[in-house]
């Protein structure tokens, strides 16, 4: 009887988490369908991450100093990184705007009606939006190369560099499902998705050294997630650039951007997947 019960104990939390990850996947087919229908999703999502390429390259690459050069081919091996990155956090507002149209349409609850896992819906709407984003992330490489960006590292390296920033992507995408939850309309989330990332984003080492900047900015910029990874980047790609330094206070996380970026990304899940699936239980309630 004993044994009977402990197989027992043992197999519900198996059982609940295979019902969890069949659910999750299943929303997260319903997304990635919704997106073939619509393929504008996909192709906005892309245009804006090309220009600001074209632009940074183009129109900034001759004008800044990088280790003292105005070299525009080592802006652009110092620029990408901080590229990619913007561009997988940037999704953080398409994630909110998407679940608080869900929510919006009265979607959410027919979900809750059904008997699957709670957790499911929110994951599967991340795990869609990771798949967007890794396409979107493969044209902007593309056109990167195309600039005369370049690694110079082997490609598992170079691969890994990708990894590190969709991890990013993934964990901001939880924070966005925090913010589509917290407010009434997919307007009011794309807005509150992008409002915060400006200033994360540029308050960073992404496209300028952080040398120039005023000392309390300094401490700020090297503390950043954002600058982890977009340092963690620039290493495995090849792309650090002599002269510029990932430091200049001292700062952790950028004398080791790797593993900073490691546990940023996963810090953030945890956090926000936690408070995002205790906002859906109440929102939806």
């Amino acid at each position: 009887m004993s044994a009977a019960t402990d197989t027992a104990r043992v197999a519900a939390p198996a059982n609940a988490f295979g019902q969890s990850v069949r659910d999750s996947l299943v929303i997260a087919r319903r997304n990635m369908i919704r997106m073939r229908r619509i393929p504008e999703m996909l192709l906005f999502g892309v245009i804006q991450p090309v220009m600001f390429v074209v632009l940074f390259t183009y129109v900034f690459g001759g004008s800044i100093s990088i280790g003292g050069s105005t070299d525009a081919q080592l802006y652009k091996e110092f620029l990408m990184a901080g590229i990619f990155a913007q561009t997988v956090t940037f999704a953080t507002a398409g994630a909110g705007a998407g679940i608080a149209d869900d929510m919006h349409k009265g979607l959410i609850d027919r979900f809750r009606s059904l008997p699957m896992a709670r957790g499911a819906v929110l994951t599967g709407r991340t795990l869609a939006d990771l798949v967007q984003t890794t396409l979107t992330i493969v044209v902007l490489a593309g056109v990167a190369l195309i600039v005369g960006w370049r690694t110079h590292e082997n490609i598992g390296k170079v691969l890994c560099g990708f990894l590190l920033l969709l991890l990013l992507g993934y964990a901001f995408s939880w924070i966005g499902a925090l913010i589509g939850l917290s407010v009434r309309t997919p307007e009011a989330a794309t807005s509150g998705g992008l409002i915060w990332l400006f200033p994360l984003t540029f308050i960073s080492n992404a496209f300028v050294p952080v040398t120039g900047m005023p000392t309390f900015l300094q401490h700020v910029a090297e503390w950043n997630p954002f600058s982890a990874t977009v340092a963690g980047a620039r290493e495995l790609f090849g792309n650090e650039m002599p002269g510029v330094p990932n430091t200049v206070t001292g700062a952790w996380p950028m004398e080791h951007p790797i593993w900073a970026s490691l546990i940023w990304s996963v810090l953030i899940i945890v956090v926000f997947r936690t408070l995002a699936v205790r906002k859906y239980r109440s929102a939806a309630s």
